[in-house]
């Protein structure tokens, strides 16, 4: 990868870490899929306690916690053609999980998610899903 495709991601990873909008042409981007002049905007983000409840968010309408480390969230948008970009955080360092920690994000309808958190370093008996504090960011062009 040639250094401006390198410094066009950079660019556009960090616009949209911080929600802010980036156009990306289809030369910055090193994509065969025309997209000149298309506005990126992070549309929807949550931050999430393990226990479900929201810390913080914009476009989220809902939250349905139904099992460990399983989460439903309901948006005020529609998802189609949206990037899901989730991680795992500490919640103030109040996340007890040890090692390494991940993420699932997937669209179940037009304007829910489907979040799984889970501790795959979990020793002895403890479960790989678990409750994790998240957050989850919804890109759309």
């Amino acid at each position: 990868m040639n250094v401006s495709k390198k410094l066009a991601l950079g660019a556009a990873a960090t616009a949209l870490m911080i929600g802010g909008a980036v156009a990306a042409s289809s030369a910055s981007a090193g994509t065969n899929h025309p997209v000149a002049g298309a506005a990126v905007t992070t549309t929807a983000w949550a931050k999430v306690a393990a226990n479900g409840q929201i810390l913080g968010g914009q476009g989220i309408t809902g939250i349905n916690k139904f099992g460990i480390g399983r989460y439903n969230i309901t948006t005020s948008v529609g998802l189609n053609g949206c990037a899901l970009l989730g991680t795992v955080n500490t919640n103030g360092g109040n996340d007890p999980g040890p090692g390494s920690s991940s993420v699932l994000v997937g669209q179940v309808n037009g304007n829910t998610l489907f979040i799984r958190t889970a501790t795959p370093s979990s020793t002895g008996n403890a479960t790989v899903d678990s409750d994790r504090p998240f957050s989850v960011t919804i890109v759309c062009a």
